[in-house]
C-alpha cells in the first residue's frame, strides 16, 4: 500500500524541513479547508507553490472547501498532480472532475464517513482515477479510525475498476491500516509526524 504523508500534522512553523524528511512517502497529501465546509482554516495556494519548489513528489490536494470549481485552476498551477474535491460540496460534481481533468490533473473523489457509495453509480468512471474513503470526520488532525468505514472500503473495492485507486484517511496507525487492505493507499498524519523517524514509521506501515 502506498504512504501519503498529510501534511496537517506537519510543523507548521517549518513545512519546507518537515517536506524534506519524507522523501520515501510515496505522495504528500495537502488538506485545503476553508473554515465553511470544515471549521478549520489550513493552507493556501501560496503555500502549495511554494512547496513545489522543494519536491518532485506527487502533491494531492484536498479540498475541503464549498465550490471547490472556484479553485481548481489556482491549485493546478500551483502544482498539485491530484485534485481531490468532496462529493457533498458541488451540486454540480460533474463539472468540477472535468474541470479538473481539462488542466491535465487526475481526479479524486473524497467520502465523509455518512456518505453511500452508492453515489458513485451515478459517476461517469471514466472522470474518476480515485476515491478517498474518510475514515474520520473530515478537518481535523488526531481523530480516531471509525471502524464502520471498513465495510464501505470492501464495497467500493467491488464496484470500482482495478485501475481507479482507493485511499483511506484518518486515524491511520500500523493496527487500524490492517483493516484497510483493499484500499491501495493510506493518507497518514499523526503517526508519521509524531515519531522520532519518520522514514521508519513509513516503512512500517508499508510492512505490515
Amino acid at each position: 500500500m502506498n504512504i501519503y504523508a498529510s501534511m496537517l500534522s506537519a510543523n507548521p512553523c517549518c513545512l519546507g524541513d518537515e517536506l524534506r524528511e519524507l522523501s520515501t512517502a510515496d505522495g504528500i497529501h495537502w488538506d485545503i479547508m476553508d473554515g465553511n465546509f470544515v471549521d478549520n482554516i489550513t493552507f493556501g495556494v501560496d503555500v502549495i507553490a511554494a512547496h513545489r519548489e522543494i519536491t518532485d513528489q506527487i502533491f494531492d490536494v484536498h479540498l475541503m472547501v464549498n465550490a471547490p470549481e472556484k479553485h481548481i485552476k489556482n491549485f493546478a498551477e500551483a502544482g498539485a498532480d491530484i485534485i481531490t474535491v468532496h462529493a457533498e460540496s458541488s451540486h454540480h460534481l460533474y463539472r468540477v472532475l472535468d474541470l479538473i481533468k481539462s488542466f491535465g490533473k487526475k481526479t479524486g473523489i473524497a467520502l465523509n464517513p455518512s456518505t453511500s457509495p452508492d453515489f458513485l453509480k451515478y459517476i461517469n468512471s471514466e472522470l474518476i482515477d480515485s476515491v478517498l474513503i474518510m475514515t474520520v470526520s473530515p478537518g481535523m488532525s488526531g481523530q480516531s479510525f471509525i471502524y464502520s468505514q471498513k465495510l464501505k472500503i470492501s464495497l467500493i473495492a467491488q464496484m470500482l475498476s482495478h485501475d481507479i485507486e482507493i485511499g483511506v484517511d484518518g486515524g491511520i496507525n500500523e493496527q487500524t491500516i490492517i483493516e484497510c487492505t483493499d484500499a491501495t493507499y493510506a493518507v497518514v498524519g499523526s503517526y508519521i509526524f509524531n515519531s522520532d523517524d519518520y522514514s521508519e514509521s513509513i516503512h512500517k506501515l508499508k510492512n505490515v
